[in-house]
């Protein structure tokens, strides 16, 4: 039986009325319907069919958020979420990547959004959670420099679709995890292993395609907002090491300054600079600078780098010595995301942002009663948001708050074995339960009270 954390002696923190709560999701991971309406393969359907998903599970189904969204957007409303930030799938707009548009699936996110917004809901879009079309990929994918084209057609199809209705616009999720773990270390679809440079070179293609992006859909409809969706994660040296510290520098430089600088300073970072002088071309670091109105930030923990020779960078995992983990073996660091917001502030001038990820994951079951009590998820999110709170009190210019997720869903390579949601999803009925997580939000979100 799990017990919840001790409360720390923390403050208590209170956030301002304008401050928008919600839960952030991906298309991929909830909508199932891979096969329905038209929609093409994604190079995660291609993974998935290489049984690379942990469990052998697939997303054909998740959590049938395709046919199910009212009842789930019922359960934000309910909670008295003021925000969602979904995920377009690029596949099931241009089945192939380009080209034709498929009017089906324009036509499931028009429903979407329609509903959203009916439950009193603020629509965020995301452009791009990771499911490439399988055709782009066959061209060479994020490895092509051409793809920034396709991307920013899409860009602009979907804003000139949806852009009546949805006043905010984000790019790309994670183009970090897209480009290490999918290009790197074969962890994620597309699976390859494509060394530093290669790593290198679908980062830059990734923010020239968003640059382009930005401006296709600027070009489409204005008066809209823009933003992009970054993973980003204090990066610590395991020791006083030389070594040590230059591996954490290096890892800094490609997992947080590499989307970071290139968007909010048209640059690349100096310690990559001779790395990147074959990959960058003349014009393209003025493609990829634009002023956005608003930046995503996904913290899940801090990281802890070491020098270790022969893997990405030379750069392997340090032990980060933490007291709590979740599920997922991630360590819990919660004041880790107050240095990052106030490390942020400092750097890059204090622009806006929020909160896009934040959640855990724990191997929750259904108690007798047939309730889900999830103590460690509370603790979780009740530290992380206090940190958030601290980082208002200390200036930083944080608008809201996403929760990811609200459901358990397909987790990637892990496929179900592991739940983030506030609310568990029965894969076998596809039934709907809130957790214990789900009813604490809740009364966080009623109170903009965090004891």
């Amino acid at each position: 039986m799990s017990v919840a954390p001790a409360v720390s002696a923390a403050p208590a923190r209170t956030f301002p009325k304008d401050f928008f709560w919600g839960a952030s999701s991906a298309a991929y991971q909830i909508e199932g319907a891979t096969e329905e309406d038209g929609r093409g393969p994604s190079i995660w359907d291609t993974f998935t069919a290489r049984g690379l998903i942990k469990d052998g599970s697939s997303a054909r189904v998740a959590c049938d958020h395709y046919h199910r969204f009212a009842e789930d957007i019922a359960l934000m409303k309910q909670a008295g979420f003021t925000a969602y930030r979904f995920s377009l799938a690029w596949p099931r707009i241009l089945p192939a990547g380009r080209g034709a548009v498929n009017p089906a699936g324009l036509a499931f996110y028009d429903r979407l959004v329609d509903e959203v917004l009916k439950a009193g809901i603020r629509p965020m879009a995301c452009l791009y959670h990771w499911d490439l079309p399988q055709a782009l990929e066959d061209e060479g994918g994020w490895r092509n420099r051409a793809i920034a084209d396709a991307f920013a057609d899409y860009a602009r199809i979907a804003v000139a679709r949806l852009g009546d209705r949805v006043p905010d616009w984000f790019t790309l999720n994670e183009p970090n995890v897209v480009a290490i773990n999918g290009h790197g270390s074969a962890d994620h679809a597309p699976g390859l292993r494509l060394g530093d440079q290669g790593v290198l070179t679908v980062l830059h293609h990734q923010n020239l395609a968003q640059g382009d992006a930005f401006r296709a859909m600027q070009a489409e409809r204005s008066g809209l907002r823009f933003g992009t969706v970054c993973n980003l994660q204090p990066a610590r040296p395991e020791s006083d090491r030389p070594e040590d510290r230059a591996a954490a520098i290096r890892w800094d430089a490609v997992w947080n300054r590499v989307p970071l600088d290139g968007v909010l300073r048209g640059a690349v970072p100096d310690v990559l600079a001779e790395s990147m002088q074959e990959i960058v071309q003349p014009g393209d670091l003025e493609r990829i600078r634009f002023p956005i109105d608003l930046l995503g930030i996904n913290y899940y923990s801090r990281m802890t780098m070491r020098y270790e020779p022969g893997r990405l960078f030379d750069v392997g995992w340090g032990d980060p010595h933490a007291e709590r983990y979740t599920g997922m073996g991630w360590p819990v660091q919660p004041d880790g995301l107050y240095d990052l917001l106030l490390e942020f502030k400092q750097l890059y001038g204090n622009p806006a942002v929020f909160i896009a990820e934040n959640g855990a994951a724990y191997d929750d079951v259904v108690s007798p009663d047939g309730a889900v009590h999830d103590p460690e998820r509370v603790a979780f999110l009740r530290d992380h948001i206090r940190e958030v709170g601290r980082a208002l009190a200390a200036g930083c210019n944080v608008k809201g708050y996403l929760v990811w997720s609200l459901l358990d869903n397909f987790e990637w390579a892990e496929g179900l074995t592991k739940r983030f949601g506030i609310v568990r999803v029965d894969y076998d009925t596809l039934t709907r339960t809130p957790k214990d997580s789900y009813r604490w939000f809740a009364e966080t979100i009623r109170t903009g009270h965090v004891a």
